[in-house]
């Protein structure tokens, strides 16, 4: 099973997604994770996204992508992976199909978690994080609307996006994302 889970900021997608790792027993390739994972391993990759990630910027999608492309090719990822935080763009989008295609397989879906911004709003606010303040979640839920939501457009015309209500206890959803992905196996 290879996913792509996208949603926006407090829609559940990191505690749902630990559901699913442990379940599907997938891999779980966070960006961010492997960002720091080969600048640790000193790759030549890991190499050029640290020059970015030492001055605070943004590593480039090229980079980004030869990162998982890497990670990818670890047997852990043979058995299947949930991408989390990638795409966040059309541009990656297209990018990881590209990779993908060259490794000749494809996404099994694409996981969007759906919850309504008001509800967004208030489980961030909840959090108390540093980084949830009432401007600064407007600001990230913005930034969401602007760049990741086109991907639902993406995906929807490739047919592998499936919407899952985001609302109700963590074990009601869950299970709504499990009855998705049983859907995916049995033929239509």
């Amino acid at each position: 099973m290879q996913i792509v889970f996208i949603g926006p900021p407090g829609a559940g997608k990191g505690t749902q997604a630990e559901r699913l790792i442990k379940k599907y027993n997938l891999a779980h390739l966070s960006t961010g994770d492997m960002l720091r994972a080969a600048r640790d391993a000193q790759t030549e990759v890991g190499k050029k996204a640290d020059q970015y990630m030492s001055q605070g910027q943004l590593v480039p999608d090229d980079i980004i992508v030869a990162i998982i492309g890497e990670r990818l090719a670890e047997p852990d990822c043979q058995k299947g992976y949930l991408l989390d935080g990638f795409p966040r763009t059309i541009a990656q989008a297209e990018a990881l199909d590209a990779l993908l295609s060259r490794q000749n397989t494809s996404l099994d879906a694409v996981l969007e978690l759906r919850v309504p911004e008001e509800e967004l709003f208030n489980r961030l606010a909840g959090r108390g994080r540093a980084d949830d303040k009432p401007d600064v979640i407007r600001q990230r839920l913005v930034a969401y609307r602007e760049q990741t939501e086109p991907l639902l457009d993406y995906y929807e015309k490739k047919k592998v996006l499936k919407s899952i209500d985001g609302l109700g206890t963590v074990d009601d959803i869950f299970n709504r994302v499990v009855e998705t992905l049983a859907d995916l196996s049995t033929p239509a």
